[in-house]
């Protein structure tokens, strides 16, 4: 045999051998590297729900509330016994309610519980019972800056969503017979029939609050943190109310209206392009100024005017009344300057102008002077 055919063989035998050492490597170490779980099904652990996703599981446990009189609000479900939390001004002086699922089902609902001081009501849906209900924060707050999604039926339009950001904490106001404080404001507009819907987290799709007050022109919406009344609410699952109280509510209170005088507004303005600065969200501060205003001051300039600023806070605030539709806010702030390379606290007063620009609400012009 010449040589170069053993040289053939011996290589022929080497490939051979090789390939059945590499089969047996493979018999015998990989299934001990294998989980014995596909890996289609390791990928999927851990993956997060997608928006759109958060807003369907959501739409599904939000409902229309329509009173004898005609009158419409939203409500969603809360707990197993078929039980929705909504506001109280959406079925003041009800003991029945017609209920309208997402699906277009008609179910009947039963006020069981109803508050004369919070602006809360619970609503047992008995066809509902079982149903898996949202979640909800049951303990914590949510923070400035956080996206949130409002649900409801505003002006009748059922399951519409809306988009924003907690743009606020703590706000406060009246409309009669309820007191609402420890607000959430939110950048989500609140239409007639968004009330009693749920602030939705935009991560997780659990429950932050529930929609009560809003003012459209302005594109401001309240929402009552749900870990405030959750208790009041679970109160009333357990135990129902056998008489309802009797409860006055004035027409529309369901929100501020768009024909409310510009004075309820301006404060609210006026702080809430302070909590934007605070938030170091110059662009959303810039856009509450009004058209002259930006003319005179281009974006640039106005960030570079803020940047060095630091914790405003409000020590005082008064509205004068409204003149032609404008309304003068005088405000003490004090501010945490960068002077020197270094931060002082300063005091300003400042005093602005703010109204209606194409049926928003701006803030017209501004003006301040140091306090010493």
């Amino acid at each position: 045999m010449s040589k170069r055919v053993w040289i053939s063989a011996i290589a022929s035998t080497l490939i051979v051998c090789g390939g059945m050492a590499a089969a047996l490597a493979v018999h015998s170490e990989m299934p001990g590297r294998l989980q014995g779980k596909p890996l289609l099904a390791v990928a999927e652990i851990g993956q997060k729900k997608t928006l759109k996703d958060i807003i369907f599981e959501t739409q599904k446990l939000v409902v229309m509330i329509e009173t004898e009189d005609g009158s419409q609000g939203s409500g969603f479900l809360y707990n197993k016994e078929g039980d929705l939390i909504t506001n109280a001004h959406v079925v003041a002086g009800a003991k029945k309610v017609k209920i309208k699922t997402a699906d277009a089902r008609e179910m009947d609902g039963e006020v069981i519980g109803i508050s004369t001081e919070t602006d809360i009501a619970v609503v047992r849906v008995e066809a509902l019972a079982g149903t898996e209900p949202l979640e909800v924060v049951r303990d914590g707050k949510a923070e400035v800056g956080d996206e949130v999604l409002a649900v409801g039926s505003p002006l009748g339009f059922q399951n519409t969503v809306t988009t924003g950001i907690i743009s606020g904490l703590g706000r406060s106001f009246e409309i009669e017979p309820y007191l609402y404080s420890d607000l959430y404001q939110i950048s989500a507009p609140i239409a007639p029939g968004n009330s009693g819907g749920p602030l939705v987290d935009q991560t997780s799709g659990a429950v932050l609050g529930i929609n009560s007050a809003g003012y459209e022109q302005g594109s401001i919406g309240f929402s009552i943190p749900i870990s405030n009344v959750i208790e009041i609410a679970e109160d009333w699952s357990e135990e129902p109310m056998k008489e309802l109280p009797e409860l006055e509510i004035a027409d529309e209170s369901a929100g501020l209206e768009e024909d409310a005088e510009v004075e309820e507004f301006a404060g609210y303005l006026v702080t809430h392009f302070y909590d934007s600065l605070n938030n170091a969200d110059y662009v959303y501060a810039y856009s509450l100024l009004g058209g002259n205003w930006k003319e005179g001051t281009s974006y640039e300039k106005f960030r570079e005017g803020y940047l060095g600023t630091l914790n405003v806070v409000i020590d005082d605030m008064h509205v004068k009344d409204s003149k032609e539709d404008k309304a003068t806010v005088i405000a003490v702030i004090s501010v945490d300057e960068r002077v020197d390379g270094k931060y002082v606290l300063s005091k300003y007063q400042v005093t602005y102008e703010v109204g209606y620009e194409n049926d928003q609400l701006k803030l017209i012009s501004g003006k301040g002077k140091a306090i010493k």
